[in-house]
């Protein structure tokens, strides 16, 4: 038996029963009720307000942590707190409409979020966010393009004395600014009778913008993906409404993984141990399929009702978690069934095209080449792993003389020897650096 016959004789062991698939309708029945009646649309969302209230929340904690002291009475108001990360964490490439781009493309308040990509909270506004910050650049995406700012006018200086410094100042940057504006801005959400403001993109909706193309209807106006998608950010189709959106995705995922465990431990007898729900059971793979294809399916049907022809409305009622989570089952389920396949068909037509090269001289460079190819990124690899283990040490090496300079199981000499290391590894100058505490004493008194 080869391995496909055994591949086949799996497929057909993991296959559901009735059961199975009743749980998994069932489940993707009930977090698709809940999406249409709970989550709905950002303005009209039930369980939208609990997250907003959520964010705030966390948004205030984080402040908090940062440093900051509301005053009495004012713990409270989550425009003080956007205010004070506002302040502490400045960024280079927070331009917010038209003019700030040197009417290069359209922008304004409400959807500069989503066309920099350095506001994105993903490894892609992670990548633009240390890029502009050490290159003195903003980057945009507007209809399909991308553009670079210049914004070296000295405003902006990213702290730091050496590259690792810099690398890691600038990623708390990214992280404060991103909480900044987790919850809307300080001015938006300080005014009376105040909305929720404008927040985030979710993770990677900002490559939307590239896609311009398409004349979807929206009103009166056909316009491209990319034009609609702005205007659905500008709706509140945010990160704080991608934690709602997720919430029926936990529910059913929850549901049929716990149904699935009930019924293979108590119902099938089978040991602990195979009924961890893991990808390697087929059955359960495809009931989170049937799951998530129910559940989408009735979203669709509720969006497209409530649309009325509007793209915008469309886009704006569609779960995009459930949608995303859809998308990526089946691609993994594709790649579990046929990636042998593919891989062999692969191999064959590079073993084909290696052999049409008679030339044994022609070969032997290839194979060379290849062998080559495969040595520097050996040494990349190893080289990587000792900056790393490097760049970990030092920080160890730092992170320990700053807890000891400022605890109080040392006394004032003690401390006072811990921070003047502290201060030499940081790259502080000998004349700035204070060594005993009657240096101290003395400067105080100046």
């Amino acid at each position: 038996m080869n391995k496909y016959e055994l591949k086949e004789k799996e497929w057909k062991l993991s296959t559901c029963d009735r059961y199975d698939f009743m749980i998994a309708g069932f489940s993707g029945a009930i977090a698709g009720i809940i999406d249409v009646f709970f989550v709905g649309n950002p303005s009209l969302s039930k369980l939208g307000s609990l997250t907003d209230d959520g964010a705030d929340e966390l948004v205030k904690k984080f402040a908090k942590v940062s440093g900051w002291k509301p005053k009495i009475d004012n713990e409270n108001n989550v425009a003080s707190a956007i205010g004070f990360l506002e302040g502490k964490f400045r960024v280079n490439y927070d331009q917010r409409n038209t003019t700030d781009v040197n009417k290069l493309f359209k922008m304004g308040t409400k959807n500069h979020h989503i066309k920099s990509l350095s506001h994105s909270p993903d490894i892609i506004g992670l990548f633009f966010s240390i890029l502009n910050q050490f290159t003195s650049t903003a980057t945009f995406v507007s209809e399909g393009k991308i553009f670079n700012i210049d914004t070296s006018d000295g405003k902006f200086e990213l702290k730091g004395n050496n590259f690792i410094e810099k690398l890691f100042c600038g990623f708390c940057n990214w992280i404060g600014h991103i909480m900044s504006d987790l919850s809307g801005s300080s001015g938006g959400r300080g005014k009376i009778n105040a909305g929720r403001g404008s927040g985030i993109p979710i993770p990677f909706m900002e490559l939307f913008l590239m896609c311009d193309f398409g004349k979807f209807q929206n009103g009166n106006d056909r316009q491209t993906l990319a034009v609609t998608m702005t205007r659905v950010f500008q709706e509140g189709y945010d990160a704080r409404f991608g934690v709602t959106m997720s919430i029926p995705v936990l529910i059913q995922e929850l549901m049929i993984r716990s149904l699935w465990v009930i019924k293979k431990r108590y119902f099938e007898k089978k040991d602990w141990k195979e009924c961890i729900p893991t990808e390697k059971h087929g059955d359960l793979r495809l009931m989170l399929l049937i799951g998530y294809t129910t559940f989408c399916l009735i979203d669709g049907i509720d969006a497209g009702l409530r649309s009325g022809g509007n793209m915008v409305q469309f886009i704006l009622h569609l779960n995009y978690v459930a949608w995303v989570r859809l998308i990526m089952l089946v691609f993994k389920e594709l790649i579990i069934r046929y990636g042998p396949y593919i891989k062999e068909y692969l191999d064959k037509f590079l073993y084909s095209i290696f052999n049409t090269i008679k030339n044994l001289n022609e070969q032997k460079l290839i194979k060379e080449f290849y062998e080559r190819i495969q040595k520097i990124d050996r040494e990349i690899t190893k080289t990587l792993y000792e900056f790393i283990q490097q760049v970990q040490e030092e920080y160890k090496q730092r992170q320990k003389l700053l807890i000891e300079s400022f605890s109080k199981k040392n006394n004032a000499t003690q401390q006072m020897i811990y921070s003047v290391e502290y201060a030499k590894i940081m790259g502080v100058s000998k004349e700035k650096i204070i060594y005993s505490v009657e240096e101290l004493d003395e400067l105080l008194k100046k």
